[in-house]
């Protein structure tokens, strides 16, 4: 069991009733639960398939230096980038975004 954490945004209501159902949205659009590696995966392919134009980013808890790990989808100014080993954010301007 693990600690996991999903933002979305522009999601469509379905995908944030159905998310709602499996995590507390202690925010508006923050979802957190603490499951298995499976349930994460399941949870992560129904934000895969119903986000539709939105974007989102889950974060859970893995034994590494930074203590978590992350994946996002959809378009965002902020993307994920490994370097020597270590996943950072690297922003990108909205003028390039659209390109």
């Amino acid at each position: 069991m693990g600690l996991m954490v999903i933002v979305t945004e522009n999601a469509p209501p379905s995908l944030r009733g159905k998310l709602t159902i499996w995590l507390l949205e202690i925010r508006a659009r923050v979802y957190i639960g603490n499951y298995s590696i499976k349930v994460r995966e399941m949870i992560w392919k129904h934000v895969l398939l119903n986000l539709g134009k939105g974007n989102a980013v889950m974060a859970w808890h893995v034994p590494n230096d930074a203590g978590f790990d992350f994946m996002t989808t959809g378009r965002n100014q902020r993307l994920p980038r490994e370097m020597d080993g270590i996943k950072l954010i690297s922003y990108m301007p909205e003028e390039k975004q659209k390109s």
